[in-house]
C-alpha cells in the first residue's frame, strides 16, 4: 500500500503566495512536496477577496481551487462555493486532509465525514485563534471545535502539550504526533551578519504575538542594535506611533510584507529572533530562523520548552522589563549567540526536517487506509 499514489485532497482557508504565514505556507509547501513525490493533490482554499485571482491553476504540481470569499469574521473566510465543491469532490479522493479546527472549511469537512467512509485527517495548527476573544476560543473549544476533531478518523498535532490539551477539552480522536519542519537547505546559516546587531521579528501585527512589548523592551536595552519588523497586520499603525514616543525611529525598520524566499537570508543576518507571543502552536517562524543559526527568545509557552532548550531564552509572557534582560544578554554575548546559533541549527537537522513531516504525515494516511 504505501508505494501506490494517492489522491490528496485538502482543505486550507489560507495558502501561500496569497497569504504569508505559517499554516499557509504549510499548505502549499505539503502539496508541492506529495505532488512531487507522485501524489495528486488538490486544494481547495478561498481567494481572500481577490476577484482577479483565477479559479483553477496548476501550481507547483498540484491543482489549486480558489472560492469566492463574501467576508472574513474574526478572521475566518466565508467560502460557500468551498463547501459545496467539499461536497461533491470527497468521494474522488483517498483522504481529505483539512488544517486548522479554527476555520469553518474545516468545520464543514468534519460535518460531511459523518456521510462517507473517505478518512478525515485535521492539522491542529495552534489550538487557540489570535483573532478572536479568550472567552470565545473556550466556547468554542468545548462545542465546534471539539466536535470537529471528533469527527476526523486522525488528528494531527505538532507536540504532547498540544494532544493533552486535546484530551482536557474531551477530544477522543486518535493523535499522531507529527512535528512542523522546514527545509534545512533553503533555510540554512550564511557569514555576512547585520551591523550593527538586528533583532528580528516576523509575523503579524496583532495584540496576541506580543510585538508591542517587544518595541517596549527593545526601548530598554543598552546595546547599540536595530529592530527589524517583518509583517502586515492591524497595528501597524499604533506601532508606529509607539516607536515615535519613545524615541527609537531610527533604530526601527517595518519591513511590512516579505515574500518567503527573501525570509532565509533576513533571519540569517539577524543577532537574534524574537516572539513574545501569547498563543502559538508550533510556529514555522522559530524553525526558520533556528534554521538559519539565528538565536531565539520568546515567551514561556509550554509546548515551545523542548524546543527552545538550549538553543534561546524564554521569558513569562508580561515581563517587558525580562524580555529586555533576555536581549541584552544575548547581544552583548558574541559566545552565547555563536552557541545557541550552533545548536539551534543542529536541533533543527536532527528533529524537525521538512522532509520528515511529509514523510510522517503521508504515512498516516497509509494507515487510515490499510485500517
Amino acid at each position: 500500500m504505501t508505494s501506490e499514489s494517492l489522491r490528496i485532497l485538502r482543505v486550507a482557508t489560507d495558502t501561500y503566495p496569497e497569504v504569508i504565514g505559517g499554516g499557509a505556507i504549510h499548505a502549499h509547501e505539503m502539496s508541492a512536496i506529495q505532488a512531487d513525490l507522485g501524489h495528486d493533490v488538490t486544494l481547495l482554499t478561498s481567494d481572500q477577496g481577490d476577484r482577479s485571482l483565477p479559479r483553477r491553476e496548476e501550481q507547483a504540481g498540484y491543482t489549486l481551487r480558489r472560492f469566492r470569499e463574501l467576508g472574513q469574521p474574526l478572521g475566518n473566510s466565508i467560502t460557500p462555493g468551498l463547501f459545496r465543491s467539499l461536497h461533491d469532490l470527497r468521494d474522488e479522493f483517498d483522504v481529505v486532509h483539512a488544517h486548522s479546527h479554527l476555520y469553518l472549511s474545516t468545520n464543514m469537512a468534519a460535518v460531511l465525514a459523518q456521510f462517507d467512509d473517505t478518512p478525515l485527517v485535521v492539522t491542529n495548527h495552534g489550538l487557540y485563534s489570535q483573532s478572536a476573544p479568550s472567552w470565545f476560543n473556550e466556547l468554542y473549544l468545548k462545542t465546534l471545535g471539539r466536535f470537529t476533531f471528533n469527527a476526523a478518523d486522525r488528528v494531527l498535532c505538532y507536540t504532547e502539550t498540544d494532544e493533552r490539551r486535546l484530551r482536557e477539552f474531551g477530544v477522543t480522536t486518535p493523535v499522531s504526533l507529527v512535528h512542523n519542519g522546514v527545509d534545512c537547505e533553503q533555510f540554512s546559516p550564511i557569514k555576512e551578519q547585520a551591523d550593527p546587531l538586528e533583532v528580528l521579528y516576523v509575523g503579524r501585527l496583532v495584540e496576541t504575538k506580543g510585538v508591542q512589548k517587544l518595541v517596549d523592551a527593545f526601548s530598554q536595552i543598552d546595546v547599540n542594535a536595530n529592530l527589524r519588523i517583518v509583517g502586515k497586520g492591524p497595528l501597524q499603525e499604533d506601532l508606529k506611533q509607539q516607536v515615535h514616543e519613545l524615541g527609537i525611529e531610527d533604530q526601527v525598520t517595518f519591513a511590512g510584507r516579505v515574500p518567503n524566499d527573501e525570509l532565509p537570508a533576513i533571519y540569517a543576518r539577524s543577532s537574534v529572533f524574537v516572539l513574545p507571543s501569547s498563543r502559538e502552536g508550533l510556529p514555522r517562524t522559530l524553525l526558520e530562523a533556528l534554521a538559519c543559526g539565528t538565536p531565539v527568545v520568546t515567551s514561556d509557552l509550554p509546548q515551545l520548552e523542548s524546543l527552545i532548550e538550549g538553543v534561546g531564552m524564554t521569558v513569562p509572557e508580561e515581563d517587558v522589563g525580562g524580555l529586555a534582560e533576555a536581549l541584552e544578554q544575548i547581544l552583548s554575548d558574541p559566545e552565547l549567540r555563536a552557541r545557541f546559533s550552533e545548536a539551534g541549527r543542529q536541533k533543527i537537522v536532527e528533529e524537525y526536517s521538512w522532509a520528515e513531516t511529509v514523510r510522517e504525515t503521508t504515512k498516516v494516511y497509509y494507515d487510515l487506509l490499510e485500517e
